[in-house]
């Protein structure tokens, strides 16, 4: 069974770039295959891998309820889902990518929301990894599309409000009866060190110790010249930051 790595935090926090590196750095330590999932509607994770998803989840469940009456010759809306999903999948070299995409549409999507759950869930059990980009806020855990997860990864910029959304998603997942295995909370784009008033406030939350993420000039200029941000070399201080993240839980060695 694949081991569950969320990375959450209020939007523009990084998210996308923590969950790239992630990937990056675990196919390097041949701890693969892994999957990549492209849980926030705004759909840059494929962008940051250096691969483009042309189908999404969201897209193929629309399609799976407006073909109900012309879908092959004995498949069922289920078994269409399934094979479409499958082939949804973008396959790069030591991880696949599947991107969800935005739930729109008028009308019931119960029995298309619970196909897609259970198919994601079956492809899951193929790879070691599964690495997971949260939708900004809470929206990912409160519609409980995430499941249990092995390792949360919280992240918040240097604010209060940041820090307010990390600790309402660790308290949404507890009310949720949400299994969390391991916890790691960072701070993103620390310039010199993280401000003492909010080491402080994060203790007080019950928060884990926060590490720091330095702000990455490297990161930061692939980003503006819309390159994968995987492409980063391996003196960048971002790259080196989800390094001991990942050590923190125990996901790579020393």
């Amino acid at each position: 069974m694949a081991e569950t790595i969320a990375v959450t935090g209020k939007g523009g926090v990084g998210k996308t770039a923590v969950a790239a590196l992630t990937v990056r750095l675990l196919v390097e330590a041949n701890q693969g295959p892994v999957l990549a999932v492209d849980a926030d509607p705004n759909l840059n994770l494929d962008a940051a891998l250096g691969v483009s998803a042309d189908d999404t989840v969201g897209e193929l469940r629309e399609e799976g309820l407006d073909r109900t009456a012309s879908l092959p010759g004995g498949m069922a809306k289920a078994e269409f889902l399934r094979m479409r999903i499958q082939q949804a999948l973008v396959e790069a070299k030591g991880f696949d990518l599947l991107a969800m995409g935005r739930p729109e549409g008028p009308g019931c999507y119960c029995f298309a929301n619970s196909i897609l759950r259970a198919c994601v869930d079956q492809i899951g059990k193929q790879y070691r990894y599964l690495v997971i980009d949260c939708e900004a806020g809470l929206e990912h855990l409160s519609r409980r599309t995430a499941g249990d997860v092995d390792v949360l990864v919280l992240l918040s910029d240097l604010s209060m409000r940041g820090l307010d959304t990390v600790a309402r998603v660790v308290a949404l997942a507890e009310n949720l009866e949400t299994k969390i295995g391991r916890k790691a909370f960072a701070f993103t784009r620390v310039v010199d060190r993280i401000p003492d008033e909010l080491a402080k406030a994060a203790a007080d939350k019950g928060l884990p110790e926060p590490l720091a993420m330095p702000e990455d000039p490297e990161l930061r200029k692939l980003d503006m010249q819309g390159k994968p941000l995987v492409g980063v070399s391996e003196r960048s201080k971002a790259l080196e930051a989800v390094r001991r993240i990942l050590r923190e839980v125990a996901v790579l060695g020393d």
